[in-house]
């Protein structure tokens, strides 16, 4: 009778787990196109959170205005820069393309003669532009039939962009209902986390809060002020497009290390064109300027803030962006604080054990030596007793 109620009972458990890895998969198979938009989504809303206790709280607004006020506000802020970065690309691109074609047509396509000059390349880059001059409609002929072959990729741009947009506006939906819900969806989050590891949940927690809203925060800010003050140096040097450059830098800036090919590209990009001045001084910018912001800012806001160091941080950035993509530069670093924090707590509960091996065997001999004393105590003790009763 229990041989079969336990095998009822083991059947029964597998067949619900197997149910359970089912249902998770096909969810998994439903939800997948929208993970990184609503991670996107978490980030801004956490980071953002305090503004949208303003309005609900002090100014008494209700949380769907609140958190329809916070979503138009968090859109325009993303939306506007977009739309006219996308403007002003596209101005310039066909405006470069126009170029191109007329110099082409009447034979005189050319480059600065310091790239002519260049070891290796700078002879094929001859033959081909005087291949090009000598021949202008044969040239055209042959970038036609090159682009018509290669359209499938094109698409593949287009499908990539649309994709791109798509998951943009289902992250701004999805911040709405983030900023409304946001506190009951966290407490049953850290409820479910409670009942499976336990009040240690809550540390974590807030570990992963923290970190966060500093990295967020530190490469934020660290990329805003750099583009700032690359696109003051591109406009006193005189660089085509300071604004379009501008927010090229800010995206750029985002990875660390990442500005000084935005300021550094333009710099060379002068020095080729003639304007040596222009193009040392943005360069002399960017070293001492631009830069120094990036090692000022970045570890001051995320290592003192998080109380990690900030080499854990710098891995965290660029193995999730390696990993996981764009939002992967958040996600990293706030992994590796999750593993810190489960690898101090494991520290702080075996300090003893780890620290202090010397000071725990010395005291373990120094309680074996008292031991032996004063079981030697005893024996004298006791050998004196028998030896005056003895005597007695």
């Amino acid at each position: 009778m229990i041989e079969n109620w336990t095998k009822e009972f083991i059947i029964q458990r597998l067949l619900a787990i197997t149910l359970l890895v089912v249902l998770f998969i096909l969810c998994f198979q439903v939800v997948q196109f929208f993970i990184v938009p609503a991670i996107w989504a978490a980030i801004l809303a956490y980071v953002t959170f305090p503004i949208y206790k303003f309005f609900h709280e002090k100014v008494r607004l209700s949380s769907n205005f609140s958190a329809a006020i916070m979503t138009v506000g968090i859109t325009l802020m993303i939306g506007v820069p977009l739309v006219i970065g996308i403007f002003i690309l596209q101005q310039e691109a066909l405006s470069l393309i126009t170029n191109l074609i007329y110099r082409v047509k009447v034979g005189y396509l050319d480059v600065p003669d310091a790239i002519k000059q260049l070891p290796v390349i700078g002879q094929p880059i001859k033959d081909m532009l005087w291949q090009i001059n000598k021949n202008p409609e044969g040239a055209l002929e042959a970038v036609r039939v090159w682009v018509q072959s290669h359209l499938y990729y094109g698409k593949v741009a287009l499908d990539v962009v649309a994709s791109g947009l798509a998951k943009l506006g289902m992250a701004l939906m999805t911040l709405f209902f983030f900023y409304r819900d946001g506190i009951n969806l966290i407490r049953q989050v850290r409820q479910a986390l409670r009942n499976i590891i336990g009040n240690r949940i809550d540390g974590y927690i807030d570990s992963v809060g923290m970190t966060t809203r500093a990295v967020v925060y530190g490469i934020g800010l660290t990329a805003l002020a750099q583009a700032l003050l690359a696109g003051i140096g591109y406009y006193f040097a005189g660089a085509p497009s300071p604004i379009l450059f501008t927010i090229v830098t800010f995206i750029v800036a985002l990875i660390p290390f990442g500005t000084p090919f935005a300021w550094g590209g333009m710099s060379i990009w002068l020095l080729s064109q003639g304007h040596n001045i222009e193009g040392i001084g943005l360069g002399l910018w960017g070293i001492l300027v631009i830069s120094w912001v990036d090692n000022l800012i970045r570890p001051i806001v995320i290592s003192g803030a998080t109380k990690i160091p900030f080499i854990i941080i710098f891995i965290g950035v660029l193995g999730g962006l390696t990993a996981f993509g764009f939002v992967g530069l958040f996600i990293g670093p706030v992994v590796l604080a999750i593993g810190l924090a489960v690898w101090r707590e494991w520290i702080s509960q075996h300090k003893n054990e780890i620290f202090s091996p010397k000071e725990v065997m010395l005291d373990e001999t120094a309680d074996r030596k008292t031991a032996l004393q004063a079981d030697a105590n005893v024996v004298e003790i006791t050998d004196d007793t028998i030896t005056k009763t003895h005597e007695k």
